[in-house]
């Protein structure tokens, strides 16, 4: 069975943009989407193919959400193998050992103008890293992204298209609903 992943930003964080699980499952299931599992509370839902472009998929889930919540929520979809293709492409293997250091950033298109990210000077951040690989942004901060002040200077260079964030378990876990 083929799948799409559609992640959610910035949904339950911090008592923000209150769309609890249960919601999600059945907002999901209003638009026609099947086998819907949602992971977390954070705005992960794997869904089998219906069979429409990711974009088209991620415009029908921001335009209910938006309609039935009063939220405007950015919403990046993946097919499975784009997503199974992003986990395979990541630059940092060594971090995989510690899942709490690697993060990605899922973008909903590759960026046209990424020169504030090509402007920033990796060296000054040691050992943090980033590498933007066609539309995944992948970052990897040994001490934590929390006080990453790389995390910091990433976030603030916008790359004009939508993006979120998803630590390496979560992304691992969304990976295995995927393939199941």
């Amino acid at each position: 069975m083929s799948t799409q992943i559609a992640l959610l930003r910035g949904i339950n964080v911090g008592g923000h943009n209150s769309f609890p699980k249960a919601r999600q499952l059945e907002l999901a299931r209003s638009l026609g989407l099947r086998e819907v599992t949602v992971l977390l509370q954070t705005g992960n839902l794997v869904f089998a193919d219906p069979g429409t472009p990711p974009e088209e998929t991620a415009r029908l889930l921001r335009e209910r959400i938006l309609a039935d919540l009063g939220l405007t929520v950015p919403v990046v979809v993946r097919t499975g193998a784009e997503f199974a293709a992003g986990v395979a492409a990541n630059p940092y293997p060594q971090a995989v050992a510690e899942p709490r250091t690697l993060h990605v950033t899922f973008l909903s298109e590759a960026p046209g103008d990424t020169s504030r990210l090509d402007a920033l000077d990796q060296a000054a951040f040691a050992p943090d890293s980033f590498r933007l690989i066609a539309r995944e942004l992948y970052l990897c901060c040994p001490g934590g992204i929390g006080r990453s002040k790389l995390a910091q200077a990433v976030s603030r260079a916008p790359l004009g298209v939508v993006a979120t964030t998803r630590n390496w378990n979560t992304v691992t876990k969304i990976l295995a609903l995927a393939g199941s």
